[in-house]
């Protein structure tokens, strides 16, 4: 019987994950936890792992696709019957896990989780709807009423792509009901957005972690008041300490030196004289945070993401610098786990 891939949930949010790239083609050989294809969710983009070694003999979900956790996204024949009668009954679906069992349609996978809910509505009804704290979230930008839109994940949950096909269906409902009354015009050729005819352009579609990114640097703009403030500080010393001990930090911890280090030390010391700047507003309230959580960002080919160094003031000097690079690397072949680009302060 052939092994059913899933898709991973990647944290307990996370309720839906695209398919970005297969890693193998039908027909393929692979080996137990060898890389068979890539995702991107709303937190991080990664490889994941065949669950057991044989055939790709089924590909489900396209390049593209977004589906929900726990969906079938591939089915493998295992290398022999052997293997397949060995292989024990998995307990319930992790990273990169499989179950065996009859292949359902990656549109019905049965739920991951207990889905938050979120009221809406007026008193008398209260009603209650299925969806995820990012989709409320956006439901509040937009002002959209969540009891309106018809969710097509498992159980009837909203989906972020049901909440902005909403919001483009009302947009453009308005325009319709003027066009009416108006003539039709001549039919023309489609051109996207921002591109000008008879112009030499190339439309590339965004990548997934690239408009999640664009996304959140709106919501920012949106809910935080932003000021760029610039001081001239003299690295001399810092410069000259890099250049003095750069060959010996190499040769004695086996790391490669670099000033990432210094700022982010400078950063800690700084926080410890001045917490506020460690701080966050909630509504009323500024929430003062006691740990440093540290973001480095890395930029990637395809995008820019920020993984965090937890309790990054416990850490020493040498210990933040192993830190660095060892997030750095992860993140460039899309190791990083979900936890690794949470919690940032």
């Amino acid at each position: 019987m052939p092994a059913d891939v899933l898709m991973p949930q990647m944290g307990e949010s996370i309720t839906e994950g695209t398919v970005t790239k297969w890693l193998k083609k039908v027909g393929e050989p692979v080996g137990k936890d060898e890389p068979l294809f890539e995702i991107s969710t709303e937190k991080v983009d990664a490889e994941i792992p065949s669950p057991v070694a044989g055939i790709l003999s089924k590909i489900l979900v396209p390049e593209g696709q977004t589906v929900a956790v726990r969906a079938v996204v591939a089915q493998i024949e295992p290398n022999s019957v052997e293997e397949a009668v060995a292989r024990p009954p998995a307990a319930g679906p992790s990273y990169g896990a499989s179950v065996s069992r009859p292949s359902v349609p990656a549109t019905t996978p049965e739920p991951a989780e207990v889905p938050e809910t979120a009221e809406i509505g007026g008193e008398e009804d209260a009603a209650r709807v299925r969806t995820s704290p990012l989709v409320r979230r956006l439901a509040k930008e937009y002002n959209v009423d969540l009891s309106q839109v018809g969710g097509s994940g498992p159980g009837g949950r909203i989906t972020k792509e049901d909440l902005l096909a909403f919001v483009e269906k009302q947009k453009a409902e308005t325009p319709a009901a003027a066009a009416k009354s108006a003539p039709s015009p001549a039919p023309s050729t489609a051109v996207p957005p921002g591109v000008r005819e008879g112009v030499r352009e190339e439309v590339v579609p965004m990548s997934p972690i690239r408009k999640k990114t664009a996304e959140h640097m709106v919501l920012s703009r949106r809910t935080s008041a932003h000021v760029t403030t610039v001081f001239e500080v003299d690295l001399t010393r810092v410069v000259d300490i890099y250049h003095r001990e750069k060959d010996r930090f190499e040769r004695q911890e086996n790391i490669r030196l670099s000033y990432t280090p210094f700022f982010v030390r400078a950063v800690i010391d700084a926080l410890k004289r001045f917490p506020i700047v460690n701080s966050s507003v909630s509504g009323d309230n500024i929430i003062f945070k006691k740990d440093v959580h540290m973001g480095i960002a890395v930029a990637l080919d395809w995008g820019l993401i920020v993984p965090v160094i937890h309790h990054a003031d416990e850490k020493s000097f040498l210990g933040l610098a192993r830190a660095i690079l060892d997030l750095a690397e992860r993140a460039r072949t899309k190791k990083l786990a979900v936890s690794e680009v949470q919690g940032g302060t």
